[in-house]
């Protein structure tokens, strides 16, 4: 039976420590100018491109690209202590996000030097936004069953099919594709696979939007209908497809945002309580705690993305205890507010709490769902 290495306490040094404090001041300027207003969930759902620019001349987005392709050649602990602290404070990242978490990080270690010359600028800059094409209608979180396809044509592929759930399609510029680039074999369903780096405005692409019930848009389906990407857009190597995405999922599932997604709504209880609006509960004080082990948890994750350690188990079990906790704060709000006026100073915790309940069930399904996480890290147990 083998097992992962145990996740080994990080320190933050000094320097670390700084760039928090220099954030926070960054924060504190934005919210008193009215550059935004805290949100839940706002990786997702709050898309502010305007914002994405001031972080970037803030030297804060594309932290880990190196200088030579427009970014910083800073370290992944230095970028999670930026978008902690940013999410942390409900700051709209809706915008650059993805191009920021997982694009570039993939673009420097898949991507042709074509690739990143054209695309690494523009998103360390904010002006380039990714989406992820991977999900589809009826695969649910069998991944391997796509059935985007990808023939080969004259000096590129011609894609058809469709993704799902590719939140932000609408206002982003590119998003990577996932396709079946060869016939599938039973036996080897994960072979077959290849990525492609596709325009969102190419000919042939239709999005629809997809509306949640409280009224949010971020969801989209995109339709390819014989959509050409040419070979300079194919991302990575032809069969590739798996091992990359798999790759890919490492930065999507570790990193604070699957642990703070509701943190604004417990700093309001926190602040509540401090007023005297709501009673001391001893459950809050628990909340913090199993935050606080998250923290150390995703940290060590970005140290070792740092140092080019493997951590798929290890984001993984993030994911899975992280999201988990999003929710239980969510619950914990719910069950305490309670009924109320508007003389009772909790409007505002109530107007975020009844935002993360409706957004709660989403954050065990997204990046995967922690059921099938759960296999995954019983795998890399030698469990089953």
């Amino acid at each position: 039976m083998s097992f992962a290495p145990a996740a080994h306490h990080v320190h933050e040094s000094a320097e670390l420590c700084a760039l928090r404090v220099d954030v926070r001041a960054f924060i504190r300027d934005e919210i008193a100018s009215g550059g935004f207003v805290p949100a839940v969930d706002c990786w997702l759902n709050s898309w502010d491109a305007a914002f994405s620019r001031r972080l970037a001349a803030r030297g804060w987005l594309g932290m880990t690209i190196p200088v030579e392709y427009g970014g910083h050649g800073r370290t992944f602990l230095e970028r999670f202590v930026v978008t902690e602290e940013l999410l942390a404070a409900g700051a709209p990242l809706a915008a650059h996000w993805i191009s920021d978490r997982q694009i570039g990080p993939s673009l420097m270690k898949f991507g042709s030097e074509e690739q990143r010359r054209k695309l690494l600028p523009g998103i360390a800059a904010g002006e380039v936004f990714f989406a992820i094409g991977m999900s589809e209608p009826d695969s649910g979180s069998d991944l391997a069953s796509v059935r985007t396809k990808a023939v080969k044509v004259d000096g590129g592929w011609q894609l058809t099919g469709s993704k799902i759930w590719t939140s932000g399609a609408h206002l982003s510029h590119y998003f990577i594709v996932l396709a079946r680039s060869a016939p599938l074999d039973p036996e080897h369903r994960h072979a077959g696979l290849s990525q492609y780096i596709v325009a969102l405005d190419a000919p042939g692409i239709e999005i629809r939007p997809i509306v949640s019930m409280n009224g949010h848009h971020h969801f989209n389906q995109v339709f390819f209908d014989g959509v050409f990407v040419p070979d300079a857009m194919l991302f990575g190597r032809e069969g590739d497809g798996w091992k990359q995405v798999t790759s890919e999922l490492s930065y999507e599932r570790s990193g604070p945002e699957r642990f703070l997604s509701t943190w604004p709504v417990l700093a309001e209880m926190a602040a509540a309580t401090a007023r005297g609006d709501l009673a001391p509960d001893p459950e809050l004080g628990r909340m913090f705690a199993r935050l606080m082990a998250l923290h150390q948890m995703s940290l060590s994750v970005a140290d070792a993305l740092t140092n080019g350690r493997a951590t798929d188990q290890e984001a993984a079990i993030v994911k899975v205890l992280g999201t988990a906790t999003e929710g239980d704060i969510a619950e914990l709000a719910g069950s305490t507010i309670g009924g109320g006026d508007a003389s009772d100073g909790l409007a505002r915790l109530r107007a975020m709490t009844a935002t993360a309940l409706l957004s709660r069930p989403g954050f065990t399904l997204r990046g995967g769902t922690n059921e099938i996480l759960r296999g995954v890290i019983a795998r890399g147990l030698g469990l089953r």
